[in-house]
């Protein structure tokens, strides 16, 4: 069964822009992507590991570019301890 997630033409013309071009920070795109397309734009529980399996990158750039899309308001992050998996919630400043 394949299933279909809707990308948002912001992400792709602008965000992709902002966080490559301007941030040098092609990490943080990739991984907004893999949370987006992991929970179909609504909230997701995954480790780092996970996300760095996912995305095809290293634990430790997967922390840097969660910490950075958290820092630009593109992403929300709720742990229920410190070795827990994160509930990670893709934000769209842009709607609102």
């Amino acid at each position: 069964m394949s299933s279909r997630t809707e990308i948002d033409r912001y992400v792709l013309d602008t965000l992709m822009r902002d966080l490559v071009g301007h941030d040098h920070r092609t990490s943080s795109y990739l991984v907004f992507l893999f949370v987006l397309g992991a929970g179909d734009g609504k909230p997701v529980v995954l480790s780092h590991q996970q996300l760095a399996d996912g995305a095809g990158l290293a634990k430790r750039t997967v922390q840097d570019a969660v910490a950075h899309l958290v820092r630009r308001g593109y992403l929300a992050v709720e742990r229920r301890g410190p070795t827990e998996p994160a509930t990670l919630r893709p934000l769209f400043p842009w709607q609102s």
